[in-house]
């Protein structure tokens, strides 16, 4: 196998994009090293940034003929480890393949590159009264291509669906530099596998994404948010499941525990210098952030009476909080958004976001806190309950690095174990990345997990692309 370090190697690579483009400095490989997943770092032999998926292809093919690793890479907000040069070789940023190449309003789609901002995104599709539901917390920074190859979900997911229920088609360069689109610009598709929907949640081990062709929706037009106390987290867990028997689909339903809105407040206050007025009496230990959206005012008004009857039968600790106002609903999202880097800023994280049947949340999370008193560890949870999506930040704060690495991972195998038995899995946004590689086994079984390996050996025979990934 030969390495990028081999001079004629780096050479012909750098005329394929430039020697602009073309890093080989530890200073300028640094960034492209890490994520935001726990403190790893693997530092590439070259980063390279392309700007055509000729450019692409053409990397590919010389590095698929040298056994050269590749690592795909969009905006490093992943929280899986999935975009990490775990073996080293070509670092292929997609920070170049920014443009929104078309936006058709007549059959409500867009086309666009992998390193288009989600948020950027959104914006532009907003202007012209159209609608991309996909949000995950790091939409003002990650890429759309990033979140195709996690599958990535966020707050409206619950109403809406995640980034695969929006994507039609996609053009990928294959690990050998052959250039595909997987499918058609249309709503209905039965001609043959359905590779869109395989790439799709792939975490960039296939193939790499150049083009995208996502469906939109025409943009909702009023919302109402509530904010409702509750005296324990299994009490606001067991709401969630009630409000949706109830007959209503918000198109948000957060979670967040009482250290989580402390530790965000803070860190607003902190980073930002502002404030968000959020009552914390002692008695409250969770709240559910409730979104409800539409174009008829008075039915989603009818709605929330509907909740506020629901949770009439659970111990909420006080008023549900009605935002009145475009800049108190902005608020209240501010502080659910900043949930993540908050915890993140108080202490270094395992951050898992495992899925369950939203009925057994209040299971898991008693579950989940039990593990914790065992092993000595605190954690933060929070996430998107109304989809049974939890993210669980479990805090290093001052164990030792031999436990962190060994006692608590075992804990973190348990909730995993249990998640399972609960009817879950491991990851329902972040994907699995080499974060829970180790623990596919509990979650997939062989036979599955050879499939996929056999999937991977078709696109891949050389394992050149993104390796050391899932499984």
């Amino acid at each position: 196998m030969d390495t990028v370090t081999n001079q004629s190697i780096f050479e012909e690579l750098v005329s394929i994009v430039g020697t602009k483009n073309a890093f080989l400095l530890d200073e300028d490989k640094y960034k492209y090293s890490h994520d935001h997943t726990e403190d790893y770092s693997f530092m590439p032999d070259v980063v390279l940034k392309p700007s055509t998926p000729e450019e692409i292809s053409a990397i590919m093919k010389m590095c698929n003929q040298h056994l050269i690793p590749v690592t795909p890479r969009g905006g490093g907000t992943g929280l899986s480890g999935g975009a990490l040069p775990t073996k080293k070789g070509v670092v292929i940023s997609m920070e170049k393949f920014n443009s929104i190449l078309a936006i058709d309003e007549l059959n409500l789609q867009a086309t666009v590159e992998p390193g288009v901002i989600t948020e950027v995104f959104q914006n532009a599709v907003k202007e012209k009264g159209l609608f991309y539901p996909p949000d995950p917390s790091s939409k003002g920074t990650c890429f759309l291509g990033g979140n195709l190859a996690e599958n990535a979900g966020g707050p409206k997911a619950v109403k809406y669906g995640v980034t695969r229920d929006y994507v039609l088609n996609m053009q990928v360069v294959l690990p050998n530099g052959e250039i595909i689109w997987t499918a058609a610009n249309v709503l209905k598709n039965s001609t043959g596998y359905n590779l869109t929907q395989l790439m799709c949640g792939s975490e960039g081990t296939l193939g790499v994404i150049t083009k995208i062709v996502f469906k939109l929706r025409p943009y909702p037009r009023k919302d109402v948010t509530l904010l409702a106390p509750f005296t324990s987290n299994e009490e606001a867990c067991r709401a969630i499941a009630a409000i949706f028997k109830a007959g209503i689909a918000p198109s948000g339903m957060e979670f967040m525990e009482r250290d989580a809105i402390e530790k965000t407040q803070d860190y607003i206050k902190k980073e930002m210098g502002e404030t968000v007025n959020v009552d914390l009496p002692d008695h409250v230990k969770a709240h559910l952030l409730i979104e409800l959206d539409g174009n008829d005012e008075e039915v989603m008004m009818n709605e929330a009476e509907v909740i506020l009857n629901v949770l009439d039968d659970f111990d909420t600790g006080g008023e549900v909080l009605f935002a009145d106002t475009q800049a108190q609903k902005d608020e209240l999202w501010k502080l659910r958004r900043n949930v993540s880097p908050a915890v993140n800023a108080y202490s270094l994280t395992k951050a898992e976001d495992v899925v369950v049947p939203r009925g057994n949340l209040p299971a898991l999370i008693v579950y989940i806190k039990e593990v914790g008193k065992k092993y000595g560890f605190n954690s933060v949870c929070y996430g998107h309950a109304g989809d049974g999506n939890l993210h669980i930040n479990i805090m290093k704060e001052t164990l030792s690095d031999d436990y962190w690495n060994k006692e608590v991972n075992e804990g973190i195998g348990e909730i995993f174990e249990e998640v399972v038995r609960l009817g879950g899995t491991l990851s329902g946004e972040h994907g699995i990345g080499i974060a829970k590689r180790p623990y596919m086994q509990m979650a997939m079984g062989k036979v599955k997990l050879d499939l996929m390996r056999g999937i991977k050996n078709v696109f891949d025979p050389n394992n050149i692309l993104n390796p050391e990934k899932i499984f």
